[in-house]
């Protein structure tokens, strides 16, 4: 399996850029930070460097539950100035192998986002840990109502923030030659629809020139946060 990646990234309408990336062998995360400015970007920053203990292995699924618990507590640990404890979502991919096939490892922890588009089809297969998508699910409010719903940013899982423990979401399924991943923040899925960023990953083959071209189109939307973009496609290495 050969993997092509594009990442793009933006402070758009903020003063700095909370966001951190990490796109390097096998490892393809993304980590919107939160705490204020550099608190924010302190743990997303410090988020990512304690998952590029994954890279270039092929974890299971605890080595890397294991791994989003050790940056949790690191984080726990950083210094609050202005009263709230800095945290940070993390979403994302990891290649691994079970049964001698390639596998992605999704995880996920708060409310940035993966998506998986196969046949032209995008798929969000992560879910957002947030009290408007929890509303959502109870029924509580309508899904058409949630961009509109008031505490929409309110996450209620992330690694660092005040809870003692994080439980992260993670799963594993193949790989498929034709596999493309998105995973992003919510400064991408804030200012375009599922719809508008399903048309920019089909009209763009290139990754890169994809993880670009979404970026671009949430600036001319209001780009009102970070924007992080990272495209990862998949396809038969040659022989």
């Amino acid at each position: 399996m050969r993997l092509e990646v594009g990442v793009a990234t933006d402070r758009a309408g903020r003063a700095t850029n909370e966001d951190t990336a990490l796109a390097l062998r096998g490892v393809y995360v993304v980590a919107d930070g939160m705490g204020g400015h550099e608190a924010g970007e302190v743990a997303s920053g410090m988020a990512i460097e304690t998952v590029r203990a994954l890279v270039g292995t092929t974890p299971d699924l605890e080595t890397v539950r294991a791994t989003l618990r050790a940056a949790h507590a690191r984080l726990r640990d950083l210094p609050s100035s202005t009263g709230r404890r800095p945290g940070t979502t993390m979403t994302g991919v990891i290649l691994t192998e079970h049964e001698d096939l390639p596998c992605w490892i999704v995880l996920n922890v708060g409310d940035s986002r993966t998506y998986r588009m196969a046949g032209g089809v995008l798929e969000q297969v992560t879910r957002d840990h947030s009290e408007v998508a929890e509303l959502v699910a109870s029924g509580v409010v309508a899904a058409e109502e949630a961009s509109r719903y008031p505490r929409r940013h309110v996450v209620t899982r992330v690694l660092g923030g005040g809870a003692s423990e994080v439980d992260p979401d993670l799963w594993m399924f193949p790989v498929s030659p034709g596999d493309r991943m998105l995973v992003c923040s919510d400064g991408l899925t804030d200012e375009l629809t599922d719809a508008r960023i399903e048309a920019a990953l089909r009209a763009t083959p290139d990754p890169q020139d994809a993880a670009d071209r979404l970026v671009g189109e949430a600036l001319a939307a209001g780009g009102a946060d970070n924007i992080t973009a990272v495209v990862v496609d998949a396809t038969l290495a040659r022989s």
